[in-house]
């Protein structure tokens, strides 16, 4: 019989087939592996973060809409592969304070959600995160850079949901952000080197889009 873990692997696989927002199978998968290595440095219970990180988006409302009940999906799932109540609530939890949602963001209230939030967080850093920034800006029809259109600083919740605005402003108002944000000593120091090439690339997009040489 497989266990939780392989189960919940199947299911996003399904869950994500047809998202192309940034937010599909392989980033789940990223945030799981990432988890994983990011647990084995801290004093956690390692199952409820890998289904934290495995589950983290089933439920987003960027990807779900507004839901009649909160993270119906992963509660669905786990109750149905008859995963302990208790722990269910512990997942679920982990889940509700993951995401980035500017001055509405939350700080996890223990290590197995700071992990799972340090894991999603740093996939949208570095290479990975730039390609990610730019596949979800194609996917709402955002523009990439008006350079009359500033950033927004100090975004409420609904806000940040709502803005908007040009993929490379998101830089400013979230990616560059989260080195900052990171919980763990592992994921602070995989930040470090995935901001300075966030950095990098915004320095080179301004020149290429000045003609500079």
């Amino acid at each position: 019989m497989k266990d939780i873990i392989e189960l919940a692997i199947e299911y996003v696989k399904d869950f994500f087939k047809d998202d192309h927002s940034g937010h599909d199978y392989y980033h789940t998968m990223r945030v799981y592996n990432l988890a994983k290595n990011i647990a084995d440095f801290e004093k956690c219970d390692k199952e409820i973060v890998y289904l934290g990180a495995l589950l983290h988006d089933v439920d987003d409302i960027k990807l779900v809409g507004e839901q009649k009940e909160k993270y119906i999906n992963a509660k669905t799932f786990l109750q149905n592969n008859n995963y302990p109540e208790e722990n269910i609530e512990k997942v679920i939890h982990i889940i509700s304070q993951v995401s980035f949602k500017a001055n509405g963001t939350m700080k996890p209230d223990n290590i197995e959600g700071m992990i799972v939030q340090d894991a999603d967080r740093l996939d949208a850093l570095g290479a990975i995160g730039i390609s990610r920034a730019f596949e979800y800006g194609g996917n709402h029809n955002r523009p990439t850079y008006i350079p009359e259109l500033k950033p927004l600083e100090n975004m409420s919740k609904d806000e940040y949901y709502k803005n908007l605005g040009t993929t490379i402003n998101h830089f400013y108002e979230k990616l560059l952000k989260l080195k900052d944000l990171m919980n763990t000593d592992t994921a602070k120091r995989i930040a470090e080197h995935r901001h300075e090439y966030v950095v990098q690339f915004l320095d080179e997009f301004y020149n290429e889009w000045d003609g500079k040489c």
